[in-house]
Parts: structure tokens; C-alpha cells; sequence
């Protein structure tokens, strides 16, 4: 899987709920459900309650970072 198709992916999940598996190092995990707002080319935003973070799709492409809905 390359770049284009996880930012193709992550598109269709534009204005939707989705759970982010997001590994913070040393085998630990923070579990976050939350609003993927915007894509941009290098990188996305979700909506964390009133939090706005945002992840890379090369932290998708290495599962640094795993999306499901």
C-alpha cells in the first residue's frame, strides 16, 4: 500500500466517527475516538472532542497510527 491509496482511504471517512489505535511507544497504546475534519496532502485532522490532532499517512503506512470505523 502506498501513500496515495491510504489518503484515497482516508477520504472516504471524511465527516465520519472512526477509532484511532495510536501507539505512543514502548508497547503502550492511547485508544481515541473521534471526526476525521479535513485531508490535506501530507496530512489529516481529527476532531478529539474538542481537541483537534492531527496524524500523517506515513503514520498510517508504518501502523503507527490504525484507522478502522
Amino acid at each position: 500500500m502506498n501513500i496515495e491509496k491510504i489518503r484515497l482511504e482516508i477520504s472516504k471517512y471524511k465527516g465520519k466517527e472512526v477509532f484511532l489505535k495510536i501507539n505512543i511507544g514502548r508497547n503502550r497504546y492511547e485508544n481515541i475516538i473521534g471526526v476525521v475534519q479535513d485531508i490535506y496532502p501530507y496530512l489529516f485532522t481529527v476532531k478529539v472532542n474538542d481537541d483537534l490532532k492531527t496524524f500523517s499517512y506515513v503514520d498510517v503506512l508504518t501502523k503507527n497510527v490504525i484507522l478502522t470505523q
